[in-house]
Protein backbone atom coordinates (compact mmCIF):
# COMPACT_ATOMS: atom_id res chain seq x y z
CA UNK A 1 0.00 0.00 0.00
CA UNK A 2 2.82 2.22 0.76
CA UNK A 3 4.77 1.64 -2.03
CA UNK A 4 2.00 2.44 -4.19
CA UNK A 5 1.51 5.54 -2.33
CA UNK A 6 4.93 6.80 -3.33
CA UNK A 7 4.72 5.81 -6.90
CA UNK A 8 1.12 8.01 -7.19
CA UNK A 9 3.07 10.61 -5.36
CA UNK A 10 5.93 10.62 -7.85
CA UNK A 11 3.85 10.74 -10.72
CA UNK A 12 1.79 13.51 -9.47
CA UNK A 13 4.32 15.41 -8.15
CA UNK A 14 6.12 15.26 -11.40
CA UNK A 15 3.12 16.26 -13.18
CA UNK A 16 2.62 18.95 -11.24
CA UNK A 17 6.52 20.55 -10.92
CA UNK A 18 8.10 19.63 -13.50
CA UNK A 19 11.36 20.79 -12.31
CA UNK A 20 11.28 17.88 -9.65
CA UNK A 21 14.93 17.55 -8.02
CA UNK A 22 16.55 14.29 -6.92
CA UNK A 23 16.75 15.65 -3.33
CA UNK A 24 12.75 17.03 -3.99
CA UNK A 25 12.02 13.34 -4.78
CA UNK A 26 14.16 11.43 -2.33
CA UNK A 27 12.21 14.08 0.47
CA UNK A 28 8.99 12.91 -1.16
CA UNK A 29 9.20 9.15 -0.72
CA UNK A 30 11.18 9.47 3.27
CA UNK A 31 7.41 11.66 4.00
CA UNK A 32 5.04 9.37 2.12
CA UNK A 33 6.93 5.91 3.96
CA UNK A 34 6.82 7.80 6.91
CA UNK A 35 3.67 9.15 7.15
CA UNK A 36 1.49 8.02 4.78
CA UNK A 37 0.73 11.83 3.12
CA UNK A 38 -0.80 12.04 -0.09
CA UNK A 39 -0.27 14.74 -2.74
CA UNK A 40 -3.76 14.34 -4.25
CA UNK A 41 -5.86 14.77 -0.99
CA UNK A 42 -3.86 17.84 -0.90
CA UNK A 43 -1.32 17.15 2.05
CA UNK A 44 1.81 18.18 0.35
CA UNK A 45 2.69 21.35 -1.34
CA UNK A 46 6.43 22.44 -3.32
CA UNK A 47 6.80 25.53 -3.11
CA UNK A 48 9.99 27.77 -3.93
CA UNK A 49 11.94 23.94 -4.26
CA UNK A 50 10.72 23.15 -0.74
CA UNK A 51 8.21 20.55 0.81
CA UNK A 52 4.99 22.03 2.79
CA UNK A 53 2.68 19.98 4.52
CA UNK A 54 -0.94 21.24 4.88
CA UNK A 55 -3.52 21.34 7.82
CA UNK A 56 -5.48 18.92 5.94
CA UNK A 57 -2.47 16.32 5.78
CA UNK A 58 -1.81 16.94 9.59
CA UNK A 59 -5.24 16.32 10.52
CA UNK A 60 -5.60 13.17 8.43
CA UNK A 61 -2.41 12.16 10.59
CA UNK A 62 -3.35 12.57 13.65
CA UNK A 63 -6.76 10.59 12.40
CA UNK A 64 -4.63 7.70 11.59
CA UNK A 65 -2.68 7.73 14.59
CA UNK A 66 -6.06 7.97 16.94
CA UNK A 67 -5.11 11.27 18.23
CA UNK A 68 -6.75 11.78 21.57
CA UNK A 69 -7.42 15.24 21.21
CA UNK A 70 -6.74 18.60 20.43
CA UNK A 71 -7.13 21.46 22.93
CA UNK A 72 -6.56 25.77 21.75
CA UNK A 73 -6.93 28.56 23.62
CA UNK A 74 -6.05 32.13 23.20
CA UNK A 75 -2.87 33.60 24.41
CA UNK A 76 -5.24 37.05 25.37
CA UNK A 77 -1.67 38.81 27.17
CA UNK A 78 -1.14 38.75 22.92
CA UNK A 79 -4.44 39.82 21.18
CA UNK A 80 -5.67 42.85 20.58
CA UNK A 81 -8.71 42.33 18.62
CA UNK A 82 -8.66 45.88 17.65
CA UNK A 83 -5.69 45.64 15.56
CA UNK A 84 -6.79 42.17 14.07
CA UNK A 85 -3.63 40.72 15.70
CA UNK A 86 -4.24 36.67 17.74
CA UNK A 87 -2.06 33.98 19.36
CA UNK A 88 -3.33 30.72 20.43
CA UNK A 89 -2.09 27.97 22.10
CA UNK A 90 -2.81 24.28 21.07
CA UNK A 91 -2.39 21.08 23.12
CA UNK A 92 -1.98 18.06 21.03
CA UNK A 93 -2.89 14.90 22.68
CA UNK A 94 -1.28 11.58 21.13
CA UNK A 95 -3.18 9.07 24.18
CA UNK A 96 -5.50 9.24 26.90
CA UNK A 97 -2.14 9.33 28.95
CA UNK A 98 -0.13 11.54 26.96
CA UNK A 99 0.91 14.76 28.48
CA UNK A 100 0.30 16.64 25.61
CA UNK A 101 2.69 18.72 22.51
CA UNK A 102 1.90 21.94 22.81
CA UNK A 103 2.29 24.45 19.99
CA UNK A 104 1.76 28.59 19.39
CA UNK A 105 0.60 30.42 16.99
CA UNK A 106 -0.13 33.92 16.01
CA UNK A 107 -1.83 35.78 12.87
CA UNK A 108 -2.15 39.71 12.18
CA UNK A 109 -2.30 41.18 8.76
CA UNK A 110 1.21 42.00 8.42
CA UNK A 111 1.63 38.25 8.18
CA UNK A 112 -1.25 37.14 6.33
CA UNK A 113 -2.28 37.01 2.91
CA UNK A 114 -4.00 39.94 1.79
CA UNK A 115 -6.89 37.22 0.80
CA UNK A 116 -7.54 35.95 4.17
CA UNK A 117 -7.43 39.72 5.45
CA UNK A 118 -10.47 39.46 8.67
CA UNK A 119 -10.02 36.17 9.00
CA UNK A 120 -6.85 36.78 11.52
CA UNK A 121 -7.77 34.63 14.01
CA UNK A 122 -9.14 31.51 12.18
CA UNK A 123 -5.42 32.01 10.73
CA UNK A 124 -4.02 32.10 14.36
CA UNK A 125 -5.50 29.08 15.78
CA UNK A 126 -4.71 26.73 12.63
CA UNK A 127 -0.95 27.77 12.85
CA UNK A 128 -0.99 26.70 16.59
CA UNK A 129 -2.91 23.68 15.89
CA UNK A 130 -0.49 22.78 12.90
CA UNK A 131 2.63 23.63 14.81
CA UNK A 132 1.24 21.61 17.95
CA UNK A 133 0.93 18.50 15.17
CA UNK A 134 4.07 18.57 13.46
CA UNK A 135 6.15 18.43 17.42
CA UNK A 136 4.02 15.32 18.05
CA UNK A 137 4.06 13.66 15.14
CA UNK A 138 7.58 14.68 14.43
CA UNK A 139 6.85 16.47 11.58
CA UNK A 140 10.28 18.05 10.17
CA UNK A 141 9.11 20.04 7.42
CA UNK A 142 6.54 23.45 8.00
CA UNK A 143 3.08 23.67 7.22
CA UNK A 144 1.75 25.94 4.85
CA UNK A 145 -0.49 28.14 6.49
CA UNK A 146 2.59 28.79 8.66
CA UNK A 147 3.70 31.04 5.62
CA UNK A 148 3.43 34.50 5.86
CA UNK A 149 2.00 36.88 3.07
CA UNK A 150 4.25 36.69 -0.19
CA UNK A 151 2.42 39.82 -1.36
CA UNK A 152 5.58 42.03 -0.71
CA UNK A 153 7.93 42.76 -3.87
CA UNK A 154 10.32 39.82 -3.90
CA UNK A 155 13.33 38.89 -5.92
CA UNK A 156 11.09 37.28 -8.84
CA UNK A 157 10.15 39.09 -11.28
CA UNK A 158 6.48 40.64 -9.78
CA UNK A 159 5.83 43.20 -12.83
CA UNK A 160 2.27 43.09 -14.11
CA UNK A 161 2.05 42.82 -18.27
CA UNK A 162 -0.29 44.75 -19.21
CA UNK A 163 -3.56 44.20 -21.37
CA UNK A 164 -2.40 44.24 -24.97
CA UNK A 165 -4.92 46.14 -27.70
CA UNK A 166 -7.22 43.75 -29.98
CA UNK A 167 -8.35 44.86 -33.12
CA UNK A 168 -7.00 48.46 -31.78
CA UNK A 169 -9.30 48.26 -29.09
CA UNK A 170 -8.12 48.57 -25.61
CA UNK A 171 -10.24 45.49 -23.96
CA UNK A 172 -9.81 43.60 -21.28
CA UNK A 173 -7.40 40.62 -22.99
CA UNK A 174 -10.19 40.59 -25.51
CA UNK A 175 -10.61 38.82 -28.75
CA UNK A 176 -8.11 35.71 -29.44
CA UNK A 177 -5.60 37.37 -26.98
CA UNK A 178 -7.49 36.02 -23.67
CA UNK A 179 -6.35 32.23 -24.43
CA UNK A 180 -2.94 33.50 -25.14
CA UNK A 181 -2.74 35.71 -22.17
CA UNK A 182 -3.87 32.45 -20.00
CA UNK A 183 -1.44 30.37 -21.34
CA UNK A 184 1.43 33.09 -20.70
CA UNK A 185 0.35 33.39 -17.02
CA UNK A 186 0.49 29.31 -17.03
CA UNK A 187 4.17 29.95 -18.20
CA UNK A 188 5.05 32.67 -15.95
CA UNK A 189 3.67 31.29 -12.36
CA UNK A 190 4.23 27.73 -13.36
CA UNK A 191 0.95 26.52 -12.72
CA UNK A 192 -0.71 23.33 -13.75
CA UNK A 193 -3.05 23.82 -17.04
CA UNK A 194 -5.48 20.98 -16.27
CA UNK A 195 -5.78 22.66 -12.35
CA UNK A 196 -5.91 26.21 -14.02
CA UNK A 197 -8.94 24.66 -16.26
CA UNK A 198 -10.98 22.95 -13.70
CA UNK A 199 -10.71 26.31 -11.51
CA UNK A 200 -12.04 28.35 -14.14
CA UNK A 201 -14.96 25.92 -14.83
CA UNK A 202 -15.49 26.79 -11.13
CA UNK A 203 -15.36 30.33 -11.37
CA UNK A 204 -17.55 30.85 -14.94
CA UNK A 205 -20.13 28.54 -12.84
CA UNK A 206 -20.12 26.55 -16.10
CA UNK A 207 -20.15 22.44 -17.00
CA UNK A 208 -17.19 23.28 -19.33
CA UNK A 209 -14.90 26.01 -20.27
CA UNK A 210 -16.15 25.74 -23.81
CA UNK A 211 -19.70 27.20 -22.43
CA UNK A 212 -18.38 30.48 -20.63
CA UNK A 213 -19.04 33.55 -22.29
CA UNK A 214 -15.56 35.86 -23.52
CA UNK A 215 -16.29 38.27 -20.61
CA UNK A 216 -16.78 35.07 -18.09
CA UNK A 217 -13.14 34.21 -19.45
CA UNK A 218 -11.83 37.42 -19.46
CA UNK A 219 -13.01 38.01 -15.81
CA UNK A 220 -11.73 34.45 -14.73
CA UNK A 221 -8.05 35.31 -16.44
CA UNK A 222 -7.83 38.89 -14.71
CA UNK A 223 -8.61 37.01 -11.48
CA UNK A 224 -6.35 34.41 -11.87
CA UNK A 225 -3.49 37.25 -12.88
CA UNK A 226 -4.26 39.25 -9.84
CA UNK A 227 -3.94 35.77 -7.43
CA UNK A 228 -0.96 34.83 -9.20
CA UNK A 229 1.18 38.28 -8.44
CA UNK A 230 -0.69 38.94 -4.61
CA UNK A 231 -0.21 35.84 -3.32
CA UNK A 232 0.86 32.26 -5.87
CA UNK A 233 1.48 29.91 -2.38
CA UNK A 234 -2.39 30.40 -1.90
CA UNK A 235 -3.27 30.31 -5.70
CA UNK A 236 -1.46 27.17 -5.23
CA UNK A 237 -3.39 25.83 -2.31
CA UNK A 238 -6.50 26.38 -4.31
CA UNK A 239 -5.56 24.79 -7.06
CA UNK A 240 -4.21 21.68 -5.62
CA UNK A 241 -8.19 21.52 -4.15
CA UNK A 242 -9.01 20.13 -7.90
CA UNK A 243 -6.18 17.35 -7.86
CA UNK A 244 -8.44 14.07 -8.68
CA UNK A 245 -11.66 15.58 -9.58
CA UNK A 246 -12.85 16.01 -13.34
CA UNK A 247 -11.27 18.36 -15.37
CA UNK A 248 -13.46 20.32 -17.35
CA UNK A 249 -13.10 20.26 -21.64
CA UNK A 250 -11.41 23.21 -22.74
Amino acid sequence: MRNNLVTSNLRIAKRLWAQLSPANSSALRQLTREHQVSIAAGDLLLLEGRWYVSNTGLLGLASRNRCAGIHVQPVRSFCDASAQRWAFAATVYKSKTCRGFVGYGDADPSNVSPLVHGAEMRVAETRAVNRALRKAYGIGICSVEEIGSSAEPSSRESKKIPPQPVNGNNGNYGGAKVRDRLCQLIRKHQLDANLVKSYAVDFCGTKTLREASREQVEGFVTHLADWAEKDRNALLCQLNSYLGRKEGAA
